[in-house]
């Protein structure tokens, strides 16, 4: 575990090192700021015609969390998508730019220290962007009454999207010495996680249980009930298969660099 903190700490440094760290910590608090006023700008519009209409029965079952926090949780995830390969293209591509993967490989390290290492780097980056996601949500405790437990079971929804985001693009920087094609592997897989439940609504996937398999490998449909509050065992199972298969597939990858 100690060489797995340390592989982890010195690929923070590496991050911080450079403006890559910077210039995603800012767009990410910039796009969740503007995110966050469209949504409560929305939400504030749907409360105002609703009084309008004097539909008093409907305005009762708005509440903050179902229809702003889960919304802004909902956009927060797809911006994750974009930026998380931005993150993780570097995490194995560097070192063999750099020529230390050979000095890993062959140092007492073992391959899961290693890969471990890598991930853990990258899921500490994304716990502190899910921490920056949840410091609007806290204003409205402030000024409204959301439901404490929804939020944080939404933001423990997003940081395990997060995590799953990249375990996918740890495994593509291991496939490649350039950053940009670990960047288009990653970034290309996610979106085939995003548009899974598209395609199976669509039928293209042949059978009703191939549709099914489709729907189940998408990200979202296990994200969604968290957001509501709804913690189940099968969708903590989900992401725990999601991110150890992908680790999995990451070890194989490096562990065949170093039989060549």
């Amino acid at each position: 575990m100690r060489h797995v903190v340390s592989i982890a700490s010195r690929d923070l440094r590496a991050l911080f090192v450079s403006p890559v760290a910077y210039g995603v910590l800012s767009l990410f608090a910039i796009l969740a700021g503007v995110f966050f006023i469209l949504n409560v700008a929305f939400f504030n519009e749907q409360i105002f015609r609703m009084q309008q209409f004097q539909a008093f029965d409907y305005l009762q079952q708005w509440n903050l969390n179902d229809h702003l926090i889960a919304e802004f949780y909902g956009s927060m995830s797809v911006v994750l998508l974009f930026l998380i390969p931005g993150i993780t293209m570097g995490l194995f591509t560097a070192e063999k730019a750099n020529g230390t993967q050979e000095m890993l490989l062959t140092s007492p390290l073992t391959i899961w220290d290693i890969v471990l290492g890598k991930f853990l780097a990258g899921a500490l980056f994304v716990a502190l962007l899910v921490l920056v996601v949840g410091l609007f949500p806290g204003l409205l405790f402030v000024y409204g009454d959301p439901e404490p437990g929804k939020t944080l079971t939404g933001m423990m929804g997003l940081l395990l999207v997060g995590w799953t985001y990249v375990a996918i693009g740890v495994f593509a920087s291991s496939l490649t010495r350039s950053q940009v094609v670990a960047f288009l592997i990653s970034f290309v897989l996610l979106l085939c996680l995003l548009l899974l439940p598209a395609i199976s609504d669509l039928g293209m996937a042949g059978s009703a249980n191939a549709g099914g398999a489709l729907r189940w490998l998408s990200t979202g449909d296990h994200f969604e009930p968290l957001v509501k509050g709804l913690v189940d065992t099968a969708d903590l199972g989900y992401f725990a298969v999601m991110i150890g298969s992908f680790l999995l597939l990451t070890h194989a990858a490096v562990e065949s660099v170093r039989w060549r």
